[in-house]
């Protein structure tokens, strides 16, 4: 007989899937090659009292992942919203919050930025970094997980959404704060590296009421975006949109040309600086 349910953590090629009723089956995939996410919906077929089987992955609304030339890196299934975890300190890398922020435009997620964190006094430079991002319409909260995640719950209502950010952004803290049984490990952040240890080895959804989900994912040092062509990328950078199609090259690169519109755009301060050097990069050139 065949069973419905969701994964609920990932394990590498080991899930633990939750069944309707509550129950928690172990499963594998059936073959050598693994594409399920948690957050995946799927069927299964029990091989013994608490283990199955996945025999199928039902079509998915949403998928979360980075890549390379080689291979993809599943994140999260099924999510409607990414939530982009960044702190005064340890300093966060802004291009890592680029390509997070392109992939979730890619599969057309709600999008947050939660500035972590805000009790400490590096806070003026993390704010002055994300700047740009709130001129140009993206949501920022700013909180401190040790001290009060009140702020963020109504914006969690209603939504699956995926934590993401670098090790030692206080994801983990977040999650316990938001979730107390979750008991996500934390750890003490290597000031000396100025860069988190890895916490969690594993992605995990949890409930936080019947209409409200959370997944947590290991912290990304690099969010490769090979599955994202060149006007893909445009198109995700939300100030491009109004200057798109008003180079004088169709096929402009927006880092050379003669008569770029994004780049005279960004001479003329209408458009930030450091956010067409980011697109530069990203985009190869």
């Amino acid at each position: 007989m065949k069973l419905t349910g969701q994964i609920i953590a990932a394990f590498g090629r080991h899930y633990l899937a939750e069944l309707p009723g509550g129950e928690i089956v172990e499963c594998v995939p059936r073959g050598k090659k693994s594409e399920v996410a948690c957050g995946d919906r799927v069927e299964i077929e029990r091989t013994s009292a608490n283990q199955g089987v996945i025999d199928r992955i039902t079509p998915r609304s949403s998928l979360l992942y980075r890549s390379d030339a080689w291979k993809q890196k599943l994140i999260a299934a099924n999510v409607t919203q990414l939530i982009v975890v960044v702190a005064s300190e340890p300093s966060f890398n802004d291009e890592l919050l680029a390509r997070c922020l392109l992939a979730g435009h890619e599969q057309k997620l709600d999008i947050l930025i939660v500035l972590n964190k805000c009790d400490l006094p590096q806070i003026a430079a993390a704010r002055a970094q994300l700047a740009p991002y709130n001129k140009i319409g993206y949501r920022v909260l700013e909180l401190s997980a040790k001290q009060d995640v009140a702020p963020l719950l109504p914006l969690l209502q209603g939504h699956t959404s995926v934590l993401v950010g670098q090790s030692g952004m206080g994801k983990s803290t977040l999650i316990n704060a938001l979730i107390p049984a979750a008991h996500a490990a934390t750890r003490e952040i290597s000031t000396v590296l100025d860069s988190g240890k890895h916490t969690t080895t594993h992605a995990k959804l949890y409930h936080l009421n019947a209409d409200s989900h959370l997944i947590d994912c290991p912290g990304v040092q690099l969010f490769g975006l090979h599955h994202l062509d060149f006007s893909a990328m445009e198109r995700s950078f939300p100030e491009f949109l109004p200057y798109l199609g008003e180079c004088r090259f169709a096929n402009c690169s927006h880092s050379h040309e003669p008569e770029c519109a994004i780049r005279k755009a960004t001479a003329e301060g209408k458009i930030d600086a450091r956010r067409l050097q980011l697109f530069q990069q990203i985009a190869g050139h």
